[in-house]
């Protein structure tokens, strides 16, 4: 029954449009630490090069396998979204051969399950509230991997510019490539291979968080527009429909009604 599909779409869209309210607001608060937290790593990463100090985490390993963390949903009904970001996580794949995939989402992992490549972790129903903890588990597996099998991770997912716009992204993790700046004298304690290593783990952390919450935001906006867009289909179907079943109801009441005209003037024929 389309009235009944109806319903179900525009109640989708409603419940998508305050997740994507909610999950902008979370967004938004995150970025502020993403962004302070980049600037004091590049400021100790100056302090290192300029000490003659190298750190796991900026240089690559000499590993060809590379590492694929893919941002998916667990549902579907949202456009394009789902197929997008894995057609990117394929073409990644057959581009390097040997890759060690991170799976986000109940999507990604009926897509890649039957295929080719190692899945080293999958994270299934994580992102429906995206929090610090899932973000320390992913970073958890990355650095597992990044040590001890890869060369270079990567992450595929749905970066969230508006409402209205939302872009495929494709962005390297670690090595981690961080500018170089001008000279400053720092006064540290701990010593700077600790400290380095303790704000590079921590931004990491808040960017993967961040990627958590980007993705979550564009998986509902994209929703959001595709139950739009049903619900309009839906209402332009059932406006046709009504339309048709009203010409053929007028059409049959006017057969019926020149059965009656037509039985009315044999009855008048006959006396």
């Amino acid at each position: 029954n389309v009235r009944h599909v109806r319903q179900i779409t525009k109640a989708m869209y409603a419940i998508a449009a305050t997740q994507v309210i909610q999950r902008k607001r979370a967004l938004w608060a995150a970025r502020p630490f993403g962004e302070e937290s980049a600037k004091a790593l590049a400021r100790l990463w100056t302090a290192a090069v300029q000490q003659g100090l190298e750190h796991p985490l900026f240089t690559s390993p000499d590993l060809p396998t590379k590492a694929l963390l893919v941002v998916n949903a667990d549902r579907g009904l949202c456009g394009r979204y789902v197929g997008d970001i894995n057609r990117a996580a394929l073409r990644f794949c057959q581009q390097h051969g040997e890759v060690r995939l991170l799976l986000g989402g109940e999507k990604a992992y009926r897509f890649f399950r039957a295929r080719p490549w190692i899945i080293s972790a999958t994270y299934l129903r994580l992102y429906e509230r995206p929090s610090l903890e899932h973000a320390e588990r992913i970073l958890a597996d990355v650095l597992r991997l990044y040590r001890q099998q890869v060369g270079e991770v990567w992450v595929v997912y749905m970066h969230f510019r508006g409402e209205l716009v939302q872009r495929l992204k494709l962005e390297k993790l670690l090595p981690l490539e961080v500018p170089v700046g001008s000279t400053e004298e720092l006064i540290l304690e701990p010593a700077l291979p600790q400290l380095l290593t303790h704000v590079a783990q921590l931004h990491l952390l808040g960017r993967i968080f961040t990627i958590l919450l980007s993705a979550k935001a564009s998986e509902q906006a994209i929703r959001r527009q595709t139950m739009k867009a049903a619900t309009d289909n839906a209402d332009e179907l059932l406006e046709k429909l009504t339309l048709l079943y009203n010409k053929a109801r007028q059409h049959a009441i006017t057969a019926e009604l020149a059965d009656i005209m037509g039985g009315a003037e044999a009855l008048r024929e006959g006396r």
